[in-house]
């Protein structure tokens, strides 16, 4: 990201989320405050650039919040009572929770998380006393350091949604992350992973490509590359004993009513719980 200034790909996975139900089917996730926060809906789509076909990609992301919000609502039947939104972004899950007892804790870059602070006041979209905002730069700063001197029990089950963002991120950056989570007991994160670069299915490399260009020109290049296998090698190594791995079959047969793939690649959505 570029010193001071607002996640500009946040803004835009949040717009195609807010897409999804109106030109998608099968619909996978709809969230009702998306064009609320984001602001006036034709003028949004009216600045998109034409002939770049976001429908993979958007596709993706409804899932990946679906599968966050579907685990989360299971981490809270099992007694979690504190949940993180790590790169928050434009997320609403705390704006729309049911549950008045799940205290959230958004976490993000100080410039995104005061342009979202705005975004809800014009829109007035109500904070809930059970939300505190953390600014953190997941290169520099001790994850746990922000959260607990900001309220969080971290001898607590503990939910972390951390949607589009490892991709983001320094290999470094994402392990100490992803260890700090899993010295929570009863910590559990959601998060994806883009498919690597050499395994990309063929009809897909261009609009690839073409995201990969877009993000760079915004300041937010691609970095720091995960193999699935790799991945979760390291939860396992980081005291992860409960892991699901979605992979392009899983997410077809399970969201889209859609045969399983032969074809290898394709982003992955991963469920990691500490148990014990």
């Amino acid at each position: 990201m570029r010193e001071g200034e607002p996640s500009r790909t946040a803004f835009g996975a949040a717009v195609l989320r807010a897409l999804h139900p109106e030109l998608d089917r099968p619909v996978v996730f709809t969230d009702p405050l998306a064009w609320r926060i984001l602001g006036d809906r034709e003028e949004i789509v009216a600045g998109m650039s034409e002939g770049q076909d976001r429908s993979r990609l958007r596709l993706f992301i409804a899932v990946r919040h679906r599968f966050a919000e579907d685990a989360l609502a299971a981490a809270y039947a099992r007694g979690a009572r504190q949940a993180v939104v790590l790169g928050a972004g434009f997320d609403t899950s705390a704006y729309r929770s049911p549950h008045a007892d799940l205290r959230f804790w958004e976490v993000d870059f100080p410039a995104t998380g005061e342009w979202k602070r705005e975004r809800l006041a014009e829109a007035g979209i109500a904070v809930p006393e059970t939300v505190s905002y953390v600014g953190v730069d997941f290169e520099r700063d001790s994850l746990l350091e922000r959260l607990t001197g900001a309220g969080l029990d971290t001898g607590a089950p503990t939910f972390f949604l951390w949607l589009g963002v490892v991709p983001y991120l320094t290999r470094d950056a994402t392990e100490a992350t992803l260890r700090a989570i899993g010295s929570v007991p009863g910590g559990e994160v959601v998060f994806d992973l883009p498919a690597p670069a050499d395994q990309v299915a063929s009809r897909a490399r261009a609009d690839r490509a073409d995201l990969e260009a877009t993000v760079a020109g915004l300041g937010e290049p691609f970095r720091g590359g995960w193999q699935p296998a790799e991945m979760l090698g390291l939860l396992a190594d980081a005291g992860f004993d409960d892991v699901e791995d979605l992979d392009r079959s899983g997410i077809r047969t399970r969201y889209l009513g859609l045969p399983a793939s032969p074809e290898r690649g394709g982003a992955h959505v991963i469920r990691a719980r500490r148990t014990t």
